[in-house]
């Protein structure tokens, strides 16, 4: 009859064989893309839906935009070399949409707009209506009728007499310096000329599939614009740019660490062990531990980001834990114990190991991101299914003889018996003193940077593209506006207009250079209808500028009846849901959120704002009902900030929490176990203070990490006190110099990352396990003492 262990490591080989068979459908038959979107690992703003959609529908309406400027000193070059760049791209109609320029567009961009142009004036022509005469009126239009270069003709003279409707056009064209030339769109600055490519991504800009297909294109689009126009300059923008950098960035990480972790864990297990086995069986856990992972996440998220497989490489660092213990313990375990006897002795401690990791992965799992929480769930799932391979597996795979030290082995036992051990006595008590002044000195000096820009680190030609792409063409952050809302359309777009009152006095104090808001294509009806009296009352009544015109030019009564009719038609209510379905509103859709959760929503956007204006900004939503100033970098910078704070107590309560498992098996030696992870971080927060380092959110999620790590080392160290009746062995100390030895590799690769965040973590956990294994001998002492002739006996002492 079947043993129950083996019974067991046969289930085990059933869930194996799932897992494979899920990870394989995964890739291979649903061929499924990590998510790249560095977006996706901010926090949800879950208390305010139409906030959070508010942020989402400016960062869609972006995402899909690549936008090119191709310029050169002389125009001719830089048409030429624009000419060649959309020949390539005309090649890949699937890839991409392109804005046409031509006079008809402008032509239909127009149509819309003389249908009501009566009532579509600037707040200043409205402002000069109320306040000048008729004389006033009448001299404009004469001047308008007779002046030869009186500006921009839009239309027939009679269609708009008194310049109103071209004036709001004008102004309507100062909200971009973008203008049509040649049939292209151009905009220039004191050295060059560019012609403007706006292009829409008919493929998701951060699907690593689209960007595979689209950036080659790009590139070639560049080269053949650089052959027809050497001297031409290229400047592209766009997320697809970014989400491609921080996609092959991240792959590239992903693979060194998991490729530097396995060859760091295969080398060190070679160098101890002298043979296949236990490196086979090493990585085999891993490899369950990651299949696990993936898998259920997969089935939990419905997705899996890139960032969590990049952390997830350093799991590898962890995972190892389990085997390498177990393969310690049964190196030094007397050949008459049998495998599964010495699993049962060794179950609590790994029990309480995989504990204690996936308590401090789990406190990951706090934070309100959902990039850590899928980071933590993918990391403590790994740790179980890597665990459930050891306990099912191990013992029947590896049996007593099986294993032999090597002189690696012999060598660094020895060192434990040189170790400094910590007494009692005044030496001790010197010590300890030293250290807290040298700690508290150290971690005076942090300081703290929450900035949410730490999260990457776009290369510097992607930034310096952008910000040049920004001065010329003027637009406004997608980050930092105005939220209005309103129970009504009407509602919404009559306090936008109070707000741009407010914002107006900024501009004329050149903090703004201006704003888009969709009121200003579409004014509330309250507002149209006030226009409509006010030029029927100031300029088409009896008597009026129309009729005073109409004598000067020599036209009849009839004419001026005819005239004010056919201006008072085109002074028909335009209202929003006719604007944007139009063609005119396509660039402007953006700002018009509609009916969200009951309420009407819409976005103002600032032109020209600069970091430091931002506190002049700010302010201008007091008092305006409705009306919101959203800072998304503010906003998750200050989240970072408050977590920062809170995961620090909920760190100090995880020690507690801890302390209180641990406490029923060690009783009195509980504080030995958790002692040397304590000092570890608090030296390692000095060590940072000292480095002249910005305390973050990712230093303080890296010291909860390090709880799980560091009680590993403190359990083996006690576990091997509680063996230590039966002989003496240093196999505690092996398997924590294994363990670290491998944690140390794969955050120290992590360390090396290029996104800020993840290198923060990886030198803390860096520094932490380090500081963890030079400490946690000098709290065992009782082993020492009792396990010297087993280690003799078995030759690794």
């Amino acid at each position: 009859m079947m043993n129950k262990g083996r019974s067991l490591a046969l289930l085990w080989l059933v869930a194996v064989a799932l897992l494979l068979g899920h990870n394989g459908y995964l890739w291979l038959v649903k061929r499924i893309v990590p998510d790249t979107d560095i977006m996706a690992l901010l926090p949800v703003q879950e208390r305010d839906p139409i906030l959070q959609r508010s942020f989402a529908h400016m960062v869609d309406a972006a995402q899909q935009r690549v936008i090119v400027l191709v310029g050169a000193a002389e125009w001719d070059d830089a048409k030429r070399a624009a000419d060649a760049y959309s020949a390539v791209l005309a090649q890949r109609p699937d890839l991409f949409d392109t804005a046409n320029a031509s006079d008809s567009v402008q032509a239909e961009w127009l149509s819309l707009f003389q249908r009501h142009r009566l009532v579509l004036m600037t707040p200043g022509q409205q402002e000069q209506l109320q306040k000048e005469g008729a004389a006033f009126w009448t001299q404009a239009a004469l001047a308008k009728l007779y002046a030869p270069f009186g500006g921009p003709k839009l239309s027939a003279w009679q269609d708009d007499p008194f310049g109103l409707f071209s004036g709001w056009v004008q102004e309507r064209a100062q909200e971009t310096p973008v203008r049509p030339r040649d049939g292209h769109l151009f905009v220039a600055d004191n050295e060059k000329q560019y012609v403007l490519l706006p292009l829409t991504l008919k493929v998701p800009a951060l699907s690593m599939t689209a960007q595979g297909r689209v950036l080659p294109l790009l590139e070639e689009a560049v080269a053949a614009a650089r052959k027809a126009a050497p001297q031409a300059r290229v400047i592209q923008a766009g997320v697809i740019l970014h989400a491609a950098n921080a996609g092959s960035q991240a792959s590239r990480e992903m693979h060194t660490i998991g490729v530097g972790s396995i060859a760091g864990i295969v080398l060190l297990i070679w160098f101890t062990f002298r043979t296949l086995k236990p490196i086979a069986l090493i990585l085999l856990s891993i490899g369950v531990g990651v299949l696990g992972a993936l898998s259920v996440c997969w089935l939990l998220f419905g997705q899996i980001h890139l960032m969590t497989l990049v952390f997830g490489a350093s799991l590898v660092g962890v995972a190892q834990d389990y085997g390498i213990y177990y393969l310690c313990n049964r190196l030094s375990a007397f050949p008459v114990l049998d495998s599964r006897a010495l699993l049962k002795k060794l179950l609590p401690g790994l029990s309480l190991t995989l504990l204690a990791a996936v308590i401090g992965y789990m406190g990951l799992a706090f934070t309100p991101f959902p990039g850590l929480r899928q980071m933590a769930v993918f990391s403590a799932l790994g740790l179980v299914f890597a665990w459930l391979t050891v306990v099912f597996w191990f013992p029947q795979l590896i049996g007593p003889h099986s294993l032999k030290g090597g002189a690696l082995v012999r060598r660094y036992g020895a060192l434990l018996y040189r170790w400094p051990v910590l007494r009692a006595n005044a030496g001790t008590w010197l010590a300890v003193a030293m250290f807290a002044v040298l700690a508290a000195f150290g971690i005076a000096r942090l300081g703290a940077n929450d900035d949410i820009r730490l999260l990457q680190n776009p290369p510097k030609h992607l930034v310096d593209d952008q910000i040049k792409l920004g001065k010329l063409l003027d637009a406004p952050t997608p980050v930092q506006f105005f939220l209005v809302r309103g129970a009504s359309a009407e509602t919404v777009l009559q306090r936008e207009e109070a707000l741009k009152r407010r914002l107006d006095k900024l501009i004329g104090e050149g903090r703004l250079t201006g704003y888009q808001a969709l009121s200003n294509w579409v004014p509330s009806a309250r507002t149209q209808a006030e226009r409509r009296a006010l030029v029927d009352l100031k300029l088409l009544g009896p008597g009026g500028p129309l009729a005073a015109v109409a004598q000067q030019a020599g036209e009849d009564d009839a004419w001026v009846q005819a005239t004010a009719a056919a201006l008072r038609a085109a002074g028909a209510p335009l209202d929003i849901d006719t604007f944007l379905a139009a063609p005119a509103s396509e660039p402007w859709r953006h700002l018009w959120l509609g009916k969200e959760h009951g309420e009407f929503a819409s976005i103002v956007a600032l032109r020209g704002l600069s970091m430091a204006d931002v506190p002049r900004v700010r302010p201008l939503a007091d008092g305006l009902a409705g009306v919101q100033w959203v800072d998304k970098v503010e906003e998750i910078s200050s989240v970072l900030g408050r977590y920062r704070v809170n995961m620090g107590f909920v760190v100090l309560g995880a020690y507690g929490v801890v302390f209180v498992l641990l406490l029923p098996r060690y009783r009195g030696r509980a504080w030995r176990v958790l002692a040397p992870t304590a000092l570890a971080s608090v030296a390692t927060l000095a060590i940072l203070g000292y480095a002249g380092q910005d305390l973050q959110l990712f230093h303080v999620l890296a010291l909860m990490l390090l709880l799980g790590v560091g009680v590993d080392y403190g359990i083996f160290m006690q576990e091997g006190a509680e063996k230590s009746d039966e002989g003496k062995d240093t196999t505690p100390w092996l398997a924590v110099g294994l363990s670290a030895a491998n944690t140390l590799l794969a955050f120290g690769l992590l360390g090396l990352s290029n996104t800020p965040a993840l290198r923060a973590f990886g030198l803390t956990m860096l520094l932490g396990t380090l500081l963890v294994w030079l400490a946690v001998p000098c709290f065992a002492l009782t082993i020492i003492k009792k396990e010297k002739a087993h280690a003799d006996a078995i030759g690794i002492s």
